[in-house]
């Protein structure tokens, strides 16, 4: 059977033909290798710890880098992998670096594989921390009353630098009756709380800034044998070579640093029901707009 084309048929039929190429053509040159690295290079990955301050930090750097039109991806990790993570070069950045003490034995052992840009944050501190109404001031004074805290001290996660100053305050202070409980910022602060509730005795690892002070009475022991340090402060870490492939995003990680009360102010947004890190952190820099030009515009 022969097929006859009128001569408006075949202009439509030459038309398709080219408009199909045409597509076949794009979507060859969109998939070639050498675009994806353009792609790629408008996204970053940064990394943090599940601490109420560091979730408040990171979702901060995150609008701000989403402004200048970066694709931002976060990732939860431990405090190890943090670290080594932006040392490997496998994530950008983290600020969530607790210096000099806290997190010390990660910058030593990676301090030549990372660029650190110093304070985001001063005056912070790590310790052991009671409610008010627990009438002792001093670590020495726990074994004494280890029955009434039921031989526990209530942890975060194991990975993170203060757990391992806390098991040093163990072996130190000679609180052998007492045994050191592994979790996460969220379950501490689930503990303390409903042992505040029914206002029993409880000893936490604890840390400045923190919304838990604003919340509830509070206090450090004291630690007569400075293992936990004086105050420190939260640094930002990057991985080499930022600097030269995303000069932008190193800028603001550079420029953002902030106060305690900011944060806090944050933190405490955070702990409402219904809230995200996310929208909060938003809602904070719309309230603050002095903040955002000061962080985007150096």
């Amino acid at each position: 059977m022969k097929i006859h084309f009128d001569k408006l048929t075949f202009f439509s039929f030459l038309i398709v033909v080219i408009i199909s190429t045409w597509l076949l053509l794009s979507a060859y040159l969109t998939d070639k290798p050498e675009d994806a690295g353009a792609i790629s290079s408008g996204k970053v990955e940064l990394v943090y710890v599940e601490w109420a301050s560091e979730v408040a930090s990171i979702n901060v750097v995150r609008v701000l880098l989403e402004k200048l039109g970066f694709e931002v991806k976060l990732y939860s990790v431990s405090a190890a992998a943090m670290w080594q993570s932006v040392a490997s070069g496998d994530a950008d950045g983290h600020v969530a670096a607790w210096l000099p003490t806290t997190h010390a034995h990660y910058y030593r052992a990676l301090k030549d594989q990372v660029d650190n840009l110093g304070p985001n944050l001063e005056g912070t501190r790590i310790g052991l921390v009671v409610p008010t109404y627990v009438t002792l001031d001093n670590i020495e004074e726990l074994n004494t009353y280890a029955d009434k805290f039921k031989g526990k001290i209530i942890g975060i996660d194991p990975g993170a630098g203060l757990m391992s100053k806390t098991e040093t305050v163990i072996e130190q202070y000679n609180l052998n009756a007492f045994q050191l409980v592994n979790g996460s910022g969220a379950t501490m602060t689930a503990v303390l709380a409903d042992a505040i509730k029914n206002k029993q005795w409880v000893v936490v690892t604890g840390w400045t800034p923190h919304w838990k002070f604003a919340r509830w009475q509070l206090k450090y022991l004291k630690d007569s044998k400075g293992i936990y340090g004086e105050k420190e402060y939260i640094g930002t870490i990057v991985r080499k070579g930022l600097k030269e492939e995303k000069p932008e995003v190193y800028r603001v990680l550079d420029e953002f640093s902030w106060t305690a009360a900011e944060m806090e102010e944050l933190m405490t947004m955070n702990q409402q029901k219904g809230s995200t890190p996310y929208e909060n952190a938003k809602l904070w820099l719309k309230k603050n707009p002095e903040r955002f030009e000061q962080w985007i515009s150096q």
